[in-house]
């Protein structure tokens, strides 16, 4: 593979080093912070220097969306089983619902859903239902609350 630019100077002398000496002075100068924040000129960055600051063309790719959101399931996911191991159990669709529902509430969010978690424990479904349909959450985003709501009592996809 060839490299561009800086890194292209040296790769017949080594490899590699360009690229770690540029990574490590960037770290060094730009600093890794690992949240979002206003640069100097009140630009929004994150990471290693990251323009994310849409007013300067800023943004991320479709593939580092897709790989945020893949280590934040695999979080979500396991912050759930070590709170609810029976979620284990439960069939994929069920287990996503639960998942689906900690991406908006938080896993402490929906921790608080107790009577609800404990009917999908016992797999009563029209009280997991009711109890979904009568919460703060499905009036709020009705639309996305009633296809979970249809995905637990069916234990299909929606």
């Amino acid at each position: 593979m060839r490299r561009a630019g800086l890194l292209q100077s040296h790769a017949d002398s080594n490899p590699h080093s360009d690229a770690v000496n540029i990574r490590s002075q960037l770290i060094r100068d730009e600093n890794c912070i690992l949240h979002a924040y206003q640069d100097h000129l009140g630009y929004w960055t994150i990471g290693v220097g990251r323009l994310i600051d849409a007013r300067k063309g800023g943004g991320i790719s479709r593939a580092e969306a897709e790989y945020l959101l893949d280590n934040d399931i695999e979080k979500r996911t396991s912050a759930i089983a070590q709170a609810l191991p029976w979620t284990l159990e439960l069939d994929e669709a069920r287990r996503g619902a639960l998942l689906n529902m900690s991406f908006q509430l938080g896993v402490e969010g929906l921790l608080k859903f107790e009577n609800t978690l404990a009917a999908i424990e016992r797999h009563d479904w029209p009280a997991t239902a009711a109890g979904m349909r009568g919460s703060k959450w499905h009036e709020q985003t009705p639309n996305r609350s009633d296809r979970l709501i249809e995905q637990v009592l069916s234990g299909e996809w929606q």
